[in-house]
């Protein structure tokens, strides 16, 4: 999967926007809720590798991590609700997108 390829996927839900609010840093971007600013994915470069940052349920995180190698405790943010999924051609295309959906809906109110 390739940056592009998630980012137009996660577009593709309901009332959601691509955004990048860290000034002089155009390549973190965040996918939000159009309702309530609140975003429910992060894409950031860490030493040249693509990180996906997504809201879990915390009680499937730990099943997560310990199931999947490319998925660890979120870079940057609170390990207890959020995973990062290191995107590479290891990443399995149809739980990426049902994580991405889960962190939509997790986020929403």
């Amino acid at each position: 999967m390739e940056r592009e390829e998630i980012i137009k996927y996660c577009l593709s839900l309901k009332n959601t926007y691509e955004d990048y609010p860290f000034s002089e840093d155009y390549t973190s971007a965040t996918i939000k809720h159009k309702e309530n600013g609140k975003w429910f994915a992060l894409f950031m470069n860490v030493r040249n590798k693509l990180y996906l940052n997504v809201k879990t349920n915390p009680d499937y995180s730990d099943i997560l991590r310990n199931t999947y190698d490319y998925i660890i405790p979120a870079y940057h943010m609170n390990k207890e609700h959020w995973n990062t999924i290191i995107i590479d051609e290891n990443v399995n295309e149809k739980l990426v997108k049902e994580l991405i959906e889960q962190s939509y809906e997790l986020t929403k109110k």
